[in-house]
C-alpha cells in the first residue's frame, strides 16, 4: 500500500482589499506566484501537494449592503480566477485551498455567499459556503438559512493526498461543524481565516490556537490553518496577526508563523497513513467514536435564526434583531 505522506503549505497574504471586481485580479496574481514559491521552496525535501489561502484572500466584504457587494465584488464561480488555480495546480500536481470569494449564484438571487473552493488538477472539488457567518456584521447568507438548499452544507473530497473538508473562520468556533466534516470523513481539515485582532493568534487571548489545537485532537485529525495577515491599512476596520498554522492530529503544534501581519508560507508534513493506523487502532480517547449524541437535547430544537415577521434582505441591524430574539428564546428554554 502507498504510504501517503506530504507537505502543505499554507499561505498568508498581505493584501490590499479590493473594491471592484477587476482589482481582484491582482489578489490572484500575487497568490499564483505565491503557490509557485511554495512548490519551489520544498522542492529540495518533502514536497507540497497541498496549499492554503486565507478568509478573503480574494476580497473581503467592505461594503455594507447585499446589493452594494453584488454590484461590486461578488461574483459566480466557477470564474477567472478558480480557472487561473486550476491551471495552477495541474502544472505542479497540486491541490489548492482558494481565499474566499463573494459568490453570487443565478439559483439564489438576491444572496451572497462567502465561498471558497477546493481545486485540484482534476478541476473543481467543491465548494465550501460559509455557514456560520461572522453575525452581526456579515451579510452574507448561511446556506443553512435556505428553504430547499439542497446541496451538502459540510462537503468532503476524496483525493489521492486524503479526504479533505474545510470551513471558514467562524465556523471553527462552532465544534458541530468541524465534527461533522470529521463525521464525513475529512482527515485534513482545512481553517481558511481571517480571525481578526484583538482574538486572533496572539497571547493572552489565543482563540485562534486554541480553537486549531482543540478541533484537531478532538477529531483526530489535521488541522491546516491559514489566517489572513493583512495589516490595519490593508482592511479597515479590522488588523489580522497572521500566525498561521499546522496542527498534528493529536493537537501538537507542527509549525506555526510568528505573530503579526505580514506574508508568510507555512510548511508541516501531513502523514495521512499514519493518521488512518492511528483512528484504526485507537481505542482511548477515540472521541469520534465515543459520541452519545442522543444525550445532547440542544440540538432538537431550532435556535438560529429564529422566525421573525416580514422576511427582510440581510443587514447589520436585521441580524441585530435576529440574535436579540435567538437571546430571548435560548434563555427562555433554561428558565
Amino acid at each position: 500500500m502507498e504510504h501517503i505522506r506530504y507537505s502543505v503549505a499554507a499561505c498568508q497574504t498581505d493584501l490590499p482589499n479590493p473594491t471592484e471586481r477587476r482589482q481582484m485580479r491582482a489578489n490572484t496574481d500575487r497568490m499564483v506566484s505565491m503557490i509557485d514559491s511554495a512548490v519551489e521552496g520544498s522542492a529540495p525535501f518533502l514536497p507540497v501537494r497541498l496549499v492554503v489561502f486565507p478568509e478573503f484572500a480574494h476580497c473581503a466584504p467592505v461594503f455594507q449592503t447585499v446589493g452594494e457587494l453584488i454590484d461590486k465584488l461578488a461574483i459566480p464561480i466557477p470564474n477567472e480566477h478558480t480557472e487561473r488555480l486550476e491551471r495552477k495546480a495541474r502544472e505542479h500536481g497540486i491541490y489548492v485551498q482558494t481565499g474566499s470569494m463573494l459568490e453570487v449564484d443565478s439559483k439564489w438571487p438576491g444572496h451572497v455567499f462567502n465561498t471558497t473552493c477546493l481545486i485540484g488538477p482534476e478541476g473543481l472539488l467543491y465548494k465550501y459556503r460559509k455557514v456560520n457567518t461572522w453575525i452581526p456584521y456579515e451579510v452574507h447568507t448561511s446556506p443553512h438559512d435556505l428553504e430547499g438548499y439542497d446541496e451538502p452544507l459540510f462537503p468532503v473530497a476524496e483525493t489521492p493526498i486524503g479526504r479533505i473538508g474545510c470551513a471558514i473562520c467562524y465556523d471553527w468556533l462552532f465544534p458541530e461543524a468541524i465534527r461533522q466534516l470529521a463525521a464525513n470523513g475529512a482527515e485534513v481539515l482545512i481553517r481558511v481565516s481571517a480571525y481578526m485582532d484583538p482574538w486572533g493568534a496572539t497571547e493572552p487571548m489565543d482563540w485562534w490556537t486554541v480553537v486549531n489545537r482543540c478541533r484537531a485532537l478532538e477529531n483526530i485529525a489535521y488541522v491546516v490553518g491559514a489566517n489572513q495577515g493583512a495589516s490595519l491599512k490593508m482592511y479597515p476596520p479590522y488588523s489580522w496577526p497572521g500566525g498561521s498554522q499546522v496542527v498534528y492530529y493529536d493537537g501538537r503544534l507542527l509549525a506555526q508563523a510568528s505573530p503579526g501581519p505580514g506574508e508568510r508560507i507555512v510548511v508541516a508534513p501531513i502523514d495521512i497513513t499514519a493518521l488512518r493506523h492511528e483512528r484504526a487502532t485507537r481505542r482511548g480517547h477515540h472521541m469520534l467514536a465515543h459520541l452519545r449524541t442522543e444525550a445532547y437535547s440542544v440540538y432538537s430544537t431550532h435556535v438560529y435564526p429564529p422566525k421573525l415577521e416580514g422576511a427582510k434582505q440581510l443587514s447589520y441591524e436585521g441580524n441585530n434583531e435576529l440574535i436579540d430574539e435567538a437571546k430571548r428564546r435560548f434563555s427562555g428554554s433554561r428558565s
